[in-house]
């Protein structure tokens, strides 16, 4: 006794042929896309570009960070700076600023 389930018509069996070619060909010219020397360029460039973007970004935020802190030692929660803070800083960098115009006095002279 044979099987009637699996009985497909001449036209039947063509058509599926016909189908599968179809999507072996956009199979293949999908292969044919992705390994085209300009896709796998681009690919790279993208690729580059997304990992400097994702470095600046982190980048962006550890020196926001850092400014933020730095700025929070000078500067009250009020926006007021902390003169017992800012005061002897200032005194620092006049003092460098003196013996560095004082240094190169010398040289002139």
């Amino acid at each position: 006794m044979a099987d009637t389930s699996d009985i497909r018509t001449p036209a039947q069996i063509e058509a599926d042929i016909k189908r599968r070619r179809d999507v072996l060909a956009e199979t293949l010219d999908e292969i044919g896309v992705r390994v085209h020397p300009k896709t796998i360029v681009g690919d790279a460039k993208a690729k580059v570009v997304s990992n400097i973007d994702h470095t600046l970004g982190r980048a962006y935020v550890a020196v926001n960070k850092t400014v933020t802190d730095v700025k929070a030692q000078f500067v009250d929660e009020d926006g007021a700076p902390r003169l017992e803070r800012v005061v002897p800083v200032a005194l620092v960098a006049v003092g460098l600023v003196g013996l560095l115009a004082l240094g190169t006095r010398r040289r002139r002279g």
